[in-house]
């Protein structure tokens, strides 16, 4: 106990010097240095996103155009730099306002403040898909924390039921018509692409209640011309409320065939965009990295969904002699079989955040949910909150991809915060940013980060 007490009295004795900006005893110069360094890869980053949205728009830019994309590059560079400046003063501002370190005011609120206020500095537009990009990366840290502390446990395919449930409520909302009132969003593009326009809703035909209009005569299967009838009815046989012009059966085959060449081919154009230093050295291991069962899972995971999915549709639909929005589900949980052959987690997340967000807006709508003002400003701090409380106090529980990201973005700093001090948390926090500084090859031969501004 007088051990553990000692400890305690260190983190919260611990000043913001020696812990956030060791390399310059000015807390103004830490802010300030850390805002700075931060503008380079802010605006590489931004000036990367904002053009490639040009391009994907197929036309020659106006100079509205281009001014609008200037305009935005630099806004959204103010407020990223904005953000990690405001950490830096948040963690001071709060060590001498209450006097110390508490847990909480180590990482999670300085950044929860700062990302709320520069939040504020970015488009109004632009808000809520950064505050699923950060929620989408910060819900798989959180789970990682708690799966450390004995809390949760993973469980296998755990990705493809989140993903399958999420698909299954997207494609109950594209059904129900709700993608073109309450619930709009270009997600719905890529599932139409999926399943096809056909499935769209709001439904366009009548219920019917009988399930054939008229019985079809047996076959005498002892003449050849019994074999083409049931051909001909393979073709054509459909129910009066299917939304399709073919036959249920081709519709159905066809239906998962295109997705999976799409799947198929936009796997393989990926992996050939990725390596093409290498095919132009001639270096392109070919049987490796393209021939192989890797780039057939997005295909499969495709195909096998838009199949299942439409048969069961038109299995139901046959069977209830009607059409219905509620169909969908059954039919995009049988679907979901397909997508154990791609379980991809950040996918998984970005449909699970996807689904919620547009649940949220359809109970909003309807006056079944209230709505939370700044709701996007809320999710982006927290949750910003929780990657920057990772990045320092837990790293190992952090997304190696997102804690490069921060390094790049904070000059160098994330890893040079002295955290020795907060060992009375149990977290063996040094220990693990050590065993990711020496997984991820960071050069820490210099004592100083980019713009240290020392003093």
């Amino acid at each position: 106990m007088a051990v553990q007490s000692k400890l305690a009295e260190i983190a919260f004795n611990c000043s913001c010097h020696e812990y956030n900006h060791p390399w310059t005893s000015s807390c103004a110069c830490a802010a300030a240095g850390m805002m700075l360094s931060e503008i380079p890869p802010s605006l590489r980053t931004y000036a990367t996103v904002y053009l490639l949205a040009l391009v994907m728009r197929g036309r020659i830019p106006s100079l509205k155009d281009l001014g609008r994309t200037a305009a935005g590059i630099l806004q959204s560079t103010a407020f990223l730099s904005l953000n990690g400046g405001l950490f830096v003063f948040c963690v001071c501002f709060l060590r001498q306002l209450l006097g110390g370190f508490y847990f909480g005011t180590v990482a999670w609120l300085p950044s929860f403040i700062s990302s709320f206020i520069s939040l504020a500095a970015e488009r109004p537009e632009r808000r809520a898909p950064l505050a699923m990009y950060v929620a989408n990366v910060g819900i798989e840290t959180l789970w990682k924390m708690m799966e450390s502390r004995g809390l949760v446990r993973s469980i296998p395919n755990g990705q493809v039921l989140i993903m399958g449930l999420s698909v299954t409520a997207l494609m109950y909302m594209y059904r129900a018509g709700l993608h073109k009132t309450v619930a709009k969003d270009a997600t719905f593009k890529g599932l139409g692409v999926i399943v096809g326009k056909e499935e769209e809703g709001p439904l366009k035909t009548p219920m019917v209640t009988t399930s054939q209009s008229s019985r079809q005569r047996p076959l005498n299967f002892r003449s050849i011309t019994a074999y083409l009838q049931l051909y001909d009815r393979f073709l054509t046989t459909k129910h009066p409320s299917c939304p399709h012009k073919r036959g249920c059966a081709p519709y159905a085959l066809l239906g998962g065939l295109k997705p999976f060449l799409g799947g198929m081919g936009l796997q393989v154009g990926l992996k050939l965009l990725l390596n093409i230093t290498k095919i132009f050295q001639l270096k392109m291991q070919w049987r490796k990295q393209i021939f192989n069962k890797g780039s057939l899972q997005l295909g499969l995971a495709l195909g096998i969904f838009s199949l299942l999915f439409k048969t069961t549709s038109c299995g139901l639909r046959h069977s209830c002699g009607y059409d219905s929005a509620l169909f969908a589900i059954p039919a995009g949980l049988l679907g979901s079989i397909g997508l154990l052959n791609f379980p991809n987690t950040t996918v998984a997340l970005y449909l699970m955040w996807k689904s919620l967000q547009l649940l949220y807006n359809w109970g909003v709508a309807e006056g079944k949910v209230p709505e939370v003002p700044h709701f996007s400003m809320l999710m982006y701090g927290f949750f910003t909150a929780v990657l920057f409380h990772s990045a320092i106090l837990e790293a190992r529980s952090l997304r190696p991809s997102y804690y490069k990201f921060l390094q790049n973005i904070s000059g160098n700093r994330i890893s040079r915060f002295n955290v020795k001090s907060f060992e009375e948390y149990g977290l063996k926090s040094q220990d693990q940013i050590n065993y990711v500084i020496k997984k991820l090859g960071i050069d820490m031969t210099s004592p100083y980060p980019i713009c240290a501004l020392t003093v």
